[in-house]
């Protein structure tokens, strides 16, 4: 999608590759690496807010 701004990817060892994206309406994506064009959305608030739901371990029981 023309607009969007990706990220350099992040990958795990014998992971899947997962890019994250922002565009000027103030939109987040979420894809995997070479399939962009198959992302999720939502307002960048959101995903700060997953971000640092991460970095406070409520997602740690899926590792």
């Amino acid at each position: 999608m023309q607009g969007i701004r990706w990220e350099e990817a992040f990958c795990g060892e014998g992971a899947s590759c997962y890019r994250l994206g922002t565009d000027e309406q103030g939109n987040s994506y979420i894809a995997k690496q070479g399939e962009e064009g198959f992302y999720l959305s939502d307002t960048r608030e959101a995903l700060q807010q997953m971000i640092r739901d991460i970095k406070a371990g409520k997602a740690d029981h899926l590792l």
